[in-house]
Order: structure tokens, then sequence, then C-alpha cells
């Protein structure tokens, strides 16, 4: 009988990030793979994406979209403020990866989530003490977009969303610029304009 040899969720992640990094081209050092890691691990238990009340203890109303969470964040005592930055980051990286295709239903966009989860680990960076984890920071916050990536390739890759949509994918890569999704389009036998080019020739 073949033996089964079982993974821990960190080596799976571990070995799931390196072959993204590689297969992406993110020279991001060992510390930022390792942060990667880390957020697939904590949100491996799906019900860490949601919260699970719309009030807090003293019945005041949560923050419910990310603009609204930034702003509660930087007025908060600095523990406070650190975990909702950290949250607003991570869980924007992990839906941005995971779920890039259910953007198209929703009113907010790519970029939006960009901008705040890339103004949050700004943010963390310039407020933590650790120089390491200051690094981490900057980097995500500086070369979000290269993590998406990341995530999209582990998640295509392991079949965890659907990408069999060649108008979604053109889209995401009009709108993002998206290697990864320019390179799935050129596998489909498509070449796509630009971004850029797509801009001058919406201007006729």
């Amino acid at each position: 009988m073949k033996s089964t040899i079982l993974q821990s969720p960190k080596d799976f992640f571990g070995e799931a990030v390196r072959e993204a990094f590689i297969q992406r081209r993110i020279d991001a050092g060992p510390h930022a793979e390792a942060y990667l890691v880390r957020v697939l691990e904590h949100y491996i238990l799906a019900e860490r994406l949601f919260d699970e009340e719309a009030v807090d203890e003293l019945g005041n109303r949560k923050p419910q979209t990310l603009a609204e969470t930034l702003l509660v964040a930087v007025q908060s005592s600095p523990s406070l403020k650190a975990d909702l930055l950290k949250k607003l980051g991570d869980r924007t990286l992990y839906t941005c990866g995971f779920f890039s295709d259910s953007f198209e239903r929703k009113v907010i966009d790519v970029d939006y989530c960009v901008e705040m989860a890339g103004t949050a680990y700004g943010l963390l960076a310039n407020s933590t003490r650790e120089d390491t984890l200051a690094h981490v920071y900057t980097i995500y916050s500086r070369r979000f977009i290269e993590f998406v990536e990341a995530l999209n390739y582990i998640s295509e890759k392991f079949h965890l969303q659907s990408t069999d949509n060649v108008l979604r994918i053109y889209d995401r890569y009009l709108r993002t610029g998206s290697e990864l999704a320019r390179e799935k389009l050129n596998d489909l036998g498509i070449v796509p304009i630009s971004p850029t080019d797509q801009k001058k020739v919406s201007q006729f």
C-alpha cells in the first residue's frame, strides 16, 4: 500500500507560497514569504474572514467598510490600532487573492482594496518598533498587488476559484494590469490590449 505523507498547514502553505513566489518572480525576502504563510494559516478557518457581531460590547456599531475600519483604527489606542490595521490589511489581501472574481458583483473594486490595504500596512510599518516586521509591512504596503498575484496563483493551481470565464480574466487584466491574467489569456490564445492602450483607444 502506498503511504501518504501528511503535511502541516504551515509546511503545505510554505511550499505553495515558495512556488508562487518563484513562478511570479517575486523577490521579497524570507520574512515577507513567511508573513504570507502566516496569513494563509490564520484564514484556514473561514469564519475569521467575518466579524461575528454588527455591534461591539458597548452597543456601538462596528465599522463595516474598509474606509470605516481605517478611520476607526487611526483614532484608536495603539494596541487596538495595530490590531485593526493588521486585520484590514491581511483580510483584504486574502480576499483579493482568493475571491477577486467576486468584486464584479460588488460596488467596491480592486483599486479601492489595494489603496486601503496599502495604507493600513504603511501605517503599521510606521508604528511598529520591531525593525524586521516594519520592513515586511513596508514591502506589503508598496507591493501589495504582487502578493495578491501570488495568492491568485495558489488559488488557480488548487482550483480554489473559478477562472474559466474569459471575460472576467480580461476585465481583471484591464483593471489591474495583472501579469497573471495576461498570461492566462495568452494560454487561451488571446493577446490582450494593454490597459494603457485601452485608455488611448477610449479617447477616440
